[in-house]
């Protein structure tokens, strides 16, 4: 896995240990030497997460629609700064750009782009791994939404176990590198 692309919050939240292990995953990755591919904010977890890896001596590759570039949250200290035209744009850009994808804590922006990647996965349109770090439990919920879907027959089991779920930062970096080896590129419910 050389690329990663973390979905989270233009905000902190009110848990500290957002911010926290956010950092620690930034310093993880660039410690790993995996890039970091984001949504291309200054704010939040979003800037968190890029400050940190790029203060680790990693790389950072933002993309960010011009609407919100033009609204002065763009993070002008990137690596690389990908400007497109709108929300659909940018989640293709990040797709292509990445090997892997993890939510961390964040609003409707992280799940939409989450459930993205997972149901173009699903639909064979890539077989890159996805994954939630749940910080604190904050996923926990959802989590539990997701297997009642599966138990209620509108996500196979096999589709369901394609989410990996851990609460532990190195786990998950591990578990993400390798599924990107043996991730399966085929049409799943």
């Amino acid at each position: 896995m050389h690329r990663l692309a973390v979905y989270c919050g233009a905000n902190n939240g009110h848990d500290p240990a957002y911010a926290a292990s956010t950092i620690l995953l930034g310093k993880a990755m660039a410690a790993r030497r995996i890039e970091l591919v984001y949504g291309g904010g200054r704010l939040g977890l979003m800037g968190i997460i890029a400050d940190t890896v790029l203060a680790e001596g990693g790389r950072v590759h933002g993309v960010i629609p011009e609407m919100l570039k033009d609204l002065e949250v763009a993070h002008q200290g990137v690596t690389e700064l990908h400007i497109v035209q709108t929300m659909h744009e940018r989640k293709a850009k990040m797709t292509d750009l990445t090997d892997a994808f993890v939510a961390l804590p964040g609003g409707v922006g992280t799940m939409d782009e989450l459930f993205e990647a997972w149901s173009w996965n699903a639909l064979g349109y890539h077989n890159k791994p996805f994954a939630i770090l749940n910080i604190g439990g904050y996923w926990d919920s959802l989590i539990a939404f997701l297997d009642t879907m599966a138990e209620q027959g509108f996500v196979s089991p096999e589709r369901r176990k394609h989410l990996i779920i851990s609460d532990n930062i190195p786990d998950c970096l591990d578990r993400l590198a390798a599924a990107c080896n043996t991730e399966a590129g085929s049409f799943t419910w």
